[in-house]
C-alpha cells in the first residue's frame, strides 16, 4: 500500500509542476528535454521502489530540474543570445533550388532525406523550392518557389 501511496504523490506532483511550466516546454520535446525526462524517471524511481526511503529527496530532486528548465525557458525568452546556444539556430539546406553542401555535410542530412522531405510538402523538382530550412526542433521547412507571374499590361481607365 505505501507503493501505491508514493506513486499517487508523485503523479500528482508531476501533474501540478509539468501543468505549471506549461505546454511550450513538452510540445515538441528537443534532444535536451529527453535526457530531461530520463532523469525525472531516474530520480523518482529511487523513491517508489523505496531505495532511499525520502519521498522529499524525489520531490526535491524534481523540482529542482523543473526550475532549471523554467529558469532556462525564461532566459531564452529574454535573451537572443542564451536562445541560441540552448535551442540553436535554424540551417538553410536549399537556397533558391540548389543544394547548400556546407549545411547539409554539418548538419548530417542527406540529399535523399531531403528530397524525401520536400515530397510531403508536394515538391517534386528542387528547382521548386525557393528555400528548405532544417528548424531548431528537426523538422525541414520547405517555402516552394511562386511561379514566374505574367506580365499583364495594365488596362486604361475608362471615362465614362
Amino acid at each position: 500500500m505505501d507503493t501505491v501511496v508514493r506513486v499517487v504523490l508523485i503523479y500528482l506532483f508531476l501533474l501540478v509542476t509539468l501543468r505549471v511550466i506549461g505546454k511550450r516546454e513538452f510540445g515538441q520535446l528537443a534532444p535536451f528535454e529527453v535526457v530531461m525526462l530520463l532523469l525525472i524517471s531516474e530520480i523518482v524511481q529511487q523513491a517508489l521502489v523505496r531505495e532511499d526511503f525520502s519521498l522529499t529527496n524525489a520531490l526535491i530532486g524534481t523540482s529542482t530540474l523543473l526550475a532549471l528548465v523554467l529558469i532556462t525557458s525564461v532566459l531564452s525568452h529574454l535573451s537572443a543570445r542564451v536562445e541560441a546556444v540552448t535551442e540553436g539556430s535554424p540551417t538553410v539546406l536549399v537556397r533558391r533550388g540548389a543544394l547548400v553542401e556546407p549545411s547539409l555535410n554539418r548538419e548530417r542530412v542527406t540529399p535523399d532525406e531531403l528530397l524525401s522531405a520536400l515530397r510531403k510538402f508536394g515538391v517534386e523538382r528542387l528547382e521548386d523550392v525557393e528555400w528548405a530550412i532544417l528548424e531548431t526542433d528537426g523538422q525541414i521547412s520547405v517555402v516552394p518557389r511562386r511561379p514566374a507571374e505574367k506580365q499583364v499590361k495594365p488596362k486604361k481607365p475608362r471615362i465614362v
